[in-house]
C-alpha cells in the first residue's frame, strides 16, 4: 500500500522560510476542513487502496522509464531516459494529483469541483475525474490560454465541464487561479477547490506533492532495476512545479543524484519577457503562500511570457523555493526557441512529441547529458504529450492547420 505523507512540510505548512498560508479570514476555515480531512483520509487503509487502484486501472500506472537510444547518440554523453508521463490517461502528470483531490471532494461529500488551468492539462485531469465521480466541475482558464490551447478547452467541454474564461491581468494562468480562488470563497460550503500545482496556501503544496510523488517512487525502483543504481541527474521543467516535485522528492535524501528544475526563459531573461521565478525572481507572498515570484519594484505581480502556456507563471511552489535556497536543487532556464528545438528533436530522433512545457526539461536534459560521461545517466521527466500544442507549433512556423 502506498505511503502518502511525508513529514515534510511543518504543521504550519512551512519549507524554511517558505509556505505557510497568507489568505483571507473567510478561507481559513475551509483550509483547516482541508488539512483535517487530508490529515485523515490519507492515513486510512480504505482510502489509501481506492487510489492505488485508480492509479493501477485507470490512469495505467506505472508509467515506463525509456531508454532514448537516438537521443542519447546525438548528445554524445550520458544515456538519456525518460519517465513517460505523456502515456497516462489524459496525456499528462496531472491525473495523478487530481484522483487524489477527487477522491478527497468525495469523500469530504463535496458536490462541486472547480480547477484553474494554463496548458489546460490539469483542467482536463479534473473534468475527467469531475465525470467519473458525478459531480459538477467548472474550470477557470484565462483567454490568452483557452486560444492557444483549444483542443483541450474542446476536451473539457465534452467532459461536462464548465470553462469559465478570465480576461483580467494578463488572462494566463495566475489569472485564472485568481478568479478560482475567488469562486472558492463564494461557494466554500459544497466546493472543493482542485489546485493543479504546488503552490497556494497550506495543505496544498504538500497535498499536491503527495499524491504526484508516485513518480518519483516508481522512477526510483525502475532505475534500479534498469541500471542497478540510482541516475546521476534529475531534469523536470517547472512553472508552478508540480511534476518536477513529484520527480525530486523521493529522491531529496539521495545526495548523490542531482537535481534541476528547468524555468521558461521565454525570449530571454534579459528580455523580461519570461516565467522564470527562481532564476530572476525574489522571495514574496503569491497565491497564499510564502515563495519566489516575479514583480517591479512597486510590488505589482509581473506579466509573464513563455511559449508553453502550463510555465506562463510568475511565481512557484514554496518546496522548490526551499530546495533552492538549501542548494539541494539547482534551478536553471531555457528559452521558447530552446525548447522547440527540442520538441522537434525528440519527436524526429524517437517519434515521441512531447508537450512544450516537458521541452524545456529535455532541452536542458539534452545539454546536461553532453557534458556528462557515457557510464553516467540523465533522468528527464517526460510530463506531458505534445498533441496539445500542434496548432501552437504550426502558427510559430507559419502553417495553418
Amino acid at each position: 500500500m502506498t505511503q502518502i505523507r511525508s513529514p515534510l512540510p511543518d504543521s504550519r505548512g512551512h519549507f524554511g522560510s517558505f509556505g505557510g498560508s497568507f489568505v483571507s479570514e473567510t478561507l481559513m476555515h475551509a483550509l483547516e476542513e482541508l488539512r483535517e480531512a487530508y490529515g485523515r483520509w490519507s492515513q486510512d487503509e480504505e482510502f489509501v487502496r481506492r487510489m492505488d487502484e485508480d492509479l493501477a486501472h485507470y490512469v495505467g500506472r506505472p508509467s515506463p522509464v525509456y531508454f532514448a537510444a537516438r537521443l542519447t547518440a546525438a548528445a554524445g554523453g550520458a544515456q538519456i531516459y525518460l519517465k513517460r508521463e505523456d502515456l497516462n490517461h489524459t496525456g499528462a502528470h496531472k491525473i495523478n494529483n487530481t484522483v487524489g483531490q477527487g477522491l478527497l471532494a468525495h469523500y469530504m461529500g463535496k458536490p462541486r469541483v472547480i480547477a484553474e488551468t494554463g496548458a489546460g492539462q490539469h483542467g482536463v485531469a479534473s473534468a475527467t475525474i469531475a465525470a467519473r465521480l458525478n459531480k459538477s466541475c467548472r474550470v477557470y482558464m484565462g483567454e490568452t490560454d483557452i486560444e492557444r490551447q483549444a483542443i483541450n478547452v474542446f476536451r473539457m467541454r465534452l467532459l461536462g465541464a464548465e470553462v469559465t474564461g478570465v480576461s483580467s491581468g494578463s488572462a494566463t494562468l495566475k489569472d485564472a487561479l485568481n478568479e478560482a480562488m475567488r469562486d472558492w470563497v463564494t461557494n466554500i460550503d459544497d466546493t472543493f477547490y482542485i489546485i493543479g500545482t504546488v503552490a497556494g496556501p497550506h495543505p496544498y503544496p504538500e497535498m499536491v506533492r503527495d499524491f504526484n510523488a508516485v513518480v518519483g517512487r516508481e522512477a526510483r525502483r525502475q532505475m534500479l532495476q534498469i541500471q542497478d543504481d540510482l541516475p546521476d541527474a534529475l531534469v523536470a521543467c517547472v512553472g508552478g512545479g508540480s511534476n518536477a516535485m513529484g520527480l525530486f522528492h523521493p529522491f531529496i535524501e539521495d545526495r548523490d543524484v542531482q537535481m534541476f528544475g528547468v524555468e521558461a526563459a521565454g525570449r530571454g531573461l534579459a528580455s523580461g519577457a519570461h516565467a522564470a521565478s527562481l532564476c530572476a525572481g525574489r522571495p514574496g507572498v503569491l497565491h497564499g503562500c510564502r515563495t519566489y515570484l516575479l514583480d517591479d519594484d512597486a510590488g505589482q505581480i509581473r506579466h509573464t511570457h513563455s511559449i508553453s502556456a502550463g510555465l506562463d507563471y510568475p511565481g512557484v511552489g514554496p518546496e522548490h523555493a526551499w530546495l533552492k535556497e538549501t542548494g539541494r536543487a539547482k534551478y536553471v532556464s531555457v528559452t521558447d526557441d530552446e525548447a522547440l528545438a527540442a520538441f522537434h528533436q525528440l519527436t524526429r530522433l524517437e517519434g515521441i512529441m512531447p508537450a512544450l512545457e516537458s521541452s524545456h526539461a529535455l532541452a536542458y536534459g539534452f545539454k546536461l547529458a553532453a557534458e556528462m560521461r557515457a557510464d553516467q545517466s540523465v533522468l528527464i521527466n517526460l510530463s506531458g504529450r505534445g498533441d496539445k500544442d500542434v496548432e501552437t507549433v504550426a502558427a510559430l512556423e507559419g502553417l495553418t492547420l
